[in-house]
């Protein structure tokens, strides 16, 4: 690829590169939406249970549940990956941000 060619965004022939990129992560594909896996404590609506959520992180529904089952396991808890959001049940947010900055995720954690 031309010096030229390597900060190219769009092309007629193939429309938005971007999309095609892939990072220096391991293959993963570039993240979207700011990049950053989002860590947040919630008790609302679960009968003041905590449940950490995991949102924002850039894989498809296998890589997810993938990442939910190494998530859980390591937290030694239940929970699930739906709609993009994986849930753990309990506040284990120290223990997330530890596993997926060990990862290469860019994590922030959100909330109060």
């Amino acid at each position: 690829m031309a010096d030229r060619d390597r900060n190219l965004v769009w092309s007629s022939d193939g429309g938005d590169l971007r999309k095609r990129g892939r990072d220096e992560r391991g293959g993963r594909p570039a993240p979207s939406g700011g990049g950053r896996v989002k860590v947040r404590r919630e008790v609302a609506g679960r009968r003041g249970k905590p449940v950490t959520t995991v949102s924002g992180v850039p894989l498809d529904d296998a890589g997810l549940r993938a990442l939910a089952g190494r998530l859980k396991k390591r937290c030694g808890v239940g929970g699930s990956a739906k709609n993009g959001v994986i849930e753990l049940q309990g506040d284990h947010r120290d223990v997330v941000v530890e596993v997926l900055r060990a990862e290469g995720y860019d994590v922030v954690l959100a909330g109060g």
